[in-house]
């Protein structure tokens, strides 16, 4: 029997996408790895940063490569990292003030160097290169106002909603750990259903399941899922019971490793390439959301309601080796029409890219958490659709 994986021609399914608190181990890790970046950039905005952090129970290490005229005490930024993530009483078993932070920091490879800065050229765009091979993708959808598919986004905003009730008191039992899942049924790609939905938070110890069932339920479920669910809807609320060690103690983190929950949920496609304590020279994380750009403009401008972009680079070559769109079928012109209509509308290359999105500044700390894409609250320049219009009028649709 012929087996069927593209979702353009399955009826109906369901699709499962999750997402983690800012206390989740590994996005403490990116957390620190990109308050460090932003410290850089706001110095240095020509600085090369690739900064990452691993921790366990009582030690956060931080390493990479940074070539920096910025002069900043990366222990110090860790642990103010830590502290805003949460981790600030030793009953948590992990506290900014009390757990040791290492560094090994060296400069940025020349051999990187100099495939990025070439030299000088009449068009200074020609003049840099993309600091690394590899494939980066962009996704946009018609299935929610901030153009992204619903599980990521409903998983984004419920453990975005523990965070902001453990933060102002509203259930002051809550710690900074926890993750969410929510599983949406779909008929013709289209949203039907929340299906399930998981919560796991973190807690004092001395707080009954009973009264996380009822307060999550109350108010983290039903203010952000509601419209969705049904009778049937299953709601699993901390599923295995005691969550009270978390974090550090409870699990090792490093940057880099919820690259699903930073982008689409699993929706789409990855190339790979994690994004927190990277500069924008790294094309893993400018072309990503440059690909993001684009894929928005295309849902925004009408000539598709799901579109897909794929952009591949060699290392220190600044055109990229191909842009390629899937539309899943739904696209207005074909598909290899639209190619056309982008290279001719926007500009690939790493340093276009790092000008067009103005991406040489200290933005990215709050994305280190609840996703990169689909923060209207953050007016992120690769969430606009400034260029819906032209695209629309370029099409003649």
């Amino acid at each position: 029997m012929e087996r069927v994986y593209n979702r353009a021609i399955m009826a109906r399914h369901v699709f499962t996408s999750e997402s983690v608190t800012e206390g989740h181990p590994d996005k403490l890790c990116d957390r620190i790895s990109d308050t460090i970046l932003d410290a850089i950039l706001s110095d240095d905005p020509d600085a090369r940063v690739a900064c990452e952090a691993f921790t366990t129970t009582g030690l956060i290490l931080v390493g990479g490569e940074i070539t920096t005229r910025a002069n900043l005490d990366y222990a110090e930024l860790a642990r103010e990292a830590i502290k805003e993530a949460g981790y600030s009483r030793p009953e948590y078993g992990f506290a900014h003030d009390q757990c040791s932070v290492l560094t090994a920091i060296h400069e940025q490879s020349p051999d990187i160097a100099q495939a990025v800065d070439k030299a000088k050229h009449d068009d200074p765009y020609e003049a840099f290169g993309a600091g690394d091979q590899g494939i980066m993708y962009g996704y946009a959808c018609r299935e929610t106002e901030a153009l992204m598919p619903l599980p990521i986004y409903l998983s984004h905003r419920l453990v975005q909603r523990l965070a902001r009730l453990r933060k102002d008191g509203t259930l002051p039992y809550l710690r900074p750990d926890g993750k969410s899942q929510v599983t949406v049924e779909y008929e013709n790609r289209h949203p039907q259903r929340v299906d399930t939905v998981v919560i796991s938070a973190q807690h004092d110890s001395d707080v009954t399941i009973d009264q996380l069932n009822d307060d999550l339920t109350d108010q983290v479920i039903q203010p952000v899922v509601q419209g969705w669910m049904d009778e049937t809807t299953d709601c699993l609320i901390n599923p295995s019971g005691r969550f009270v060690i978390g974090g550090p103690p409870g699990d090792t983190g490093m940057t880099g490793r919820k690259t699903q929950v930073d982008t689409y949920g699993g929706y789409g496609s990855h190339g790979g390439g994690a994004f927190s304590g990277k500069d924008p020279t790294k094309v893993d994380r400018s072309a990503s959301y440059m690909a993001r750009y684009v894929a928005v403009n295309v849902v925004a401008s009408g000539l598709a309601s799901e579109c897909e972009i794929q952009i591949a680079y060699a290392i220190g070559r600044a055109a990229p080796v191909a842009v390629t769109v899937d539309t899943y079928g739904t696209g207005a012109i074909p598909d290899d029409e639209i190619v056309k209509l982008l290279r001719a509308h926007f500009d690939f290359r790493p340093a276009a890219i790092i000008d067009s999105l103005d991406l040489q500044r200290p933005i990215y700390t709050p994305l280190a958490a609840y996703g990169h894409f689909g923060r209207p609250e953050l007016d992120l320049p690769w969430e606009r659709t400034d260029q819906a219009d032209a695209l629309k009028a370029a099409a003649g649709v």
